[in-house]
C-alpha cells in the first residue's frame, strides 16, 4: 500500500517533500517497555541464506532497499519481499525463518528497526531441537 503525501510550509523557498507511506501495521504489537530501538542496514550477498532461523524480543519493521529477499514468519507462508516491499514481525515467540536473498546474481539489502527488550539480545538463534518441536507450527513449504 503506497499513499503519497505532500507537506505545505508557506516559509520554504523549495518544493515541498514528498511522503510515501510503504507500509503500515493495523494494531501494532506493543513495544516491549524500556525497549532499545536498533535500526540496521543487512546487505545479503549473492545466494546468502541470511540469518538462520531465530527470534526477537520485540517487534521489527523493514523496507527492502535493492533486490529481493525470501521472507518466512512462523505460520505463514514463505513469500518474496521486493524493493520497494515494506514487511514487519511480531517479535517475542514468534520465528524468524527465513530472511534470505532470492537473487543468485545481485546483492539484495534492506533496512529494518527493531525494538528490542532490555538485556536481551537483538536476535536469538532457534536451537534444532526446538525447530524440530514446533514444526507443526510452520507453514507448508512448497
Amino acid at each position: 500500500m503506497s499513499h503519497e503525501h505532500v507537506l505545505e510550509n508557506p516559509d520554504a523557498v523549495g518544493p515541498p517533500p514528498q511522503i510515501d507511506v510503504v507500509g503500515t501495521v493495523p494494531d501494532a504489537p506493543p513495544i516491549p517497555a524500556g525497549a532499545e530501538a536498533m535500526t540496521i542496514r543487512v546487505t545479503l550477498p549473492p545466494g546468502s541464506p541470511g540469518a538462520p532461523p531465530h527470534r526477537h524480543s520485540g517487534p521489527a519493521y523493514g523496507f527492502v532497499v535493492r533486490g529481493e529477499i525470501v521472507f518466512e514468519l512462523e505460520g505463514e507462508p514463505e513469500r518474496v519481499l521486493r524493493a520497494g516491499d515494506a514487511f514487519w514481525e511480531p517479535g517475542g515467540d514468534v520465528i524468524h525463518y527465513q530472511d534470505g536473498n532470492n537473487l543468485r546474481d545481485a546483492e539484495s539489502v534492506f533496512v529494518v528497526t527493531m525494538f528490542c527488550a532490555p538485556g536481551q539480545p537483538m536476535l536469538t538463534a532457534v536451537e534444532p531441537e526446538e525447530l524440530a518441536a514446533r514444526r507443526d507450527r510452520r507453514a507448508p513449504r512448497p
